[in-house]
């Protein structure tokens, strides 16, 4: 295999028990509001009608004050193995897994918002070496999004999912991968949209758990499922989706909040967390508490609520209608993620697809949710795609 580029360094991650202090303070002197006026008396969708509800809130604080050890999550992405570097004038942060395995293929995995590298932490080694000797096995890359995590913060516009999916070609070949496969969701998911139709000569096939079709595709021929998925979207548009109209056109303004408010960070990221993960009431129902609050914690001592924001100033809508990925494609559409595309559009853009999925559970953040599942959907979608490459 050839060996990286001499300007990949090696990266630790330490933050200074300083600002781990100054977290458990802030939070020990939060200012709560009171509690909403939509009080069901019992747990479901229905506590959730005003936003993150008061009480929920007050549990998650206590625990990340008193209980929860960032030093482990550290420790953990120590082992895996982090590194940095400069791509276009910005620094990247990454993950890498190399295979034990002579037969693995480069994968890159890209998160979104307000995601993070924490999404993947769970399951990379088992993508990179399986029990299963059966099972295709991967050299794995999980950059930070730039603004994300250990990612540099862009000081100017232009870092949108085009300048994005260009700086991850440069970052696995730089990796010494001149052919790899993508993965993607949420942002990620848009950023391996690009790869594969910008990047054929690069891109073995993507998998990928967002998919969207041109605008005004006709919804004549749909099942009554498919139909439904494009209602349920529809709607999501148009009456849940504030923090995308507040971050793509004023990200400097709730980033204020973000950076200088642990528990208003929290609160933020917590909402889309509970609303779109396939639960009933709390996202713990699914997702490990510790999973989410590393998530969050990344973001504040990263200082990242408005950088990370700004990818929405830089990208809202920006998918090029006219883009259409040729190399093969696996895509999977859980049952409570936000967006969901019926086939017949997705085929519009994406024109071999080799592998299609609806599984019965799982939401926006598989990963975390339903991550054995999760590991097995990948690897079989992406064996789907190298079979079609031979």
């Amino acid at each position: 295999m050839p060996r990286p580029a001499d300007d990949v360094r090696a990266f630790a991650a330490h933050a200074p028990d300083a600002d781990l202090d100054d977290l458990r303070a802030r939070l020990a002197a939060a200012r709560l509001p009171e509690a909403e006026t939509v009080r069901p008396s019992a747990p479901g969708p229905g506590r959730w009608g005003q936003g993150v509800p008061l009480d929920f809130l007050v549990d998650v604080v206590h625990y990340w004050r008193t209980e929860y050890d960032w030093r482990a999550f550290e420790a953990r992405l120590d082992r895996m193995g982090q590194f940095r570097t400069t791509i276009d004038g910005l620094g990247i942060h990454f993950l890498h897994r190399r295979s034990p395995r002579a037969d693995a293929t480069p994968l890159v995995l890209t998160h979104g918002w307000p995601g993070s590298i924490a999404e993947f932490i769970d399951v990379v080694d088992d993508l990179a070496d399986p029990e299963d000797a059966d099972a295709p096995a991967f050299h794995v890359v999980v950059p930070s999004l730039p603004g994300f995590g250990y990612s540099d913060k862009p000081v100017t516009t232009g870092w949108g999912t085009e300048k994005i999916a260009a700086a991850w070609v440069e970052l696995m070949v730089r990796l010494g991968y001149s052919r790899f496969a993508a993965h993607g969701g949420d942002w990620g998911g848009n950023v391996t949209t690009v790869l594969g139709g910008r990047f054929p000569e690069h891109v073995l096939g993507i998998h990928t758990t967002f998919a969207q079709g041109p605008p005004a595709s006709s919804t004549d021929g749909l099942t009554a499922v498919e139909r439904r998925w494009a209602e349920e979207t529809h709607d999501f548009w148009h009456h849940r989706a504030a923090y995308a109209k507040q971050q793509a056109t004023r990200p400097q303004t709730i980033g204020y909040s973000l950076v200088d408010s642990p528990v208003g960070l929290l609160a933020w990221i917590l909402d889309k967390f509970a609303e779109w993960s396939d639960t009933e009431d709390s996202p713990f129902e699914t997702m490990s508490r510790d999973r989410v609050l590393d998530d969050v914690t990344l973001y504040w001592l990263t200082r990242s609520g408005a950088s990370a924001a700004r990818i929405y100033y830089e990208s809202h809508n920006s998918l090029d209608p006219e883009l259409r990925v040729d190399v093969p494609s696996a895509i999977t559409m859980y049952p409570g993620d936000i967006e969901k595309c019926p086939r017949p559009w997705a085929q519009e853009r994406y024109r071999q697809i080799v592998r299609w999925r609806a599984p019965e559970t799982g939401g926006h953040f598989p990963s975390l949710e339903v991550p054995q599942y999760f590991v097995k959907d990948l690897r079989e979608g992406l064996a789907a795609v190298l079979a079609a490459n031979r």
